[in-house]
């Protein structure tokens, strides 16, 4: 997976507890873009005649969300970055069952608070 920053150094704050920021290098992102296949679909649809939890859709939007947290991560590390801070998320229909799903924050250089 190559270098990337650290998940305990990534806040949707605007800081890093214990941490101070020393310097910023601007806005990074992830983001990848799924589609539901027909037997996705067709599992779904037989879920959401029982109820409950529709599970083929939130795994799906899990590892959406963690392939574009991962790549946002990367992209941060590879501008020399150890943190990120005010990280959020964004998802987006790009087309009919296409989901584009982008984690984006800022990447902070950040040491020890003393």
């Amino acid at each position: 997976m190559g270098n990337t920053v650290p998940h305990h150094q990534v806040s949707t704050a605007n800081e890093i507890p214990g941490c101070r920021i020393v310097r910023s290098f601007g806005i990074v992102r992830g983001i990848t873009v799924r589609s539901r296949s027909v037997v996705g679909n067709l599992g779904a649809a037989l879920q959401t005649i029982v109820g409950g939890n529709i599970s083929i859709y939130t795994e799906l939007c899990e590892k959406a969300r963690e392939e574009a947290f991962e790549l946002m991560l990367q992209h941060a590390a590879a501008m020399g970055a150890n943190g990120v801070v005010a990280m959020r998320y964004d998802a987006n229909d790009v087309a009919q069952g296409v989901t584009e799903v982008l984690a984006y924050g800022t990447a902070v250089q950040v040491e020890a608070s003393t």
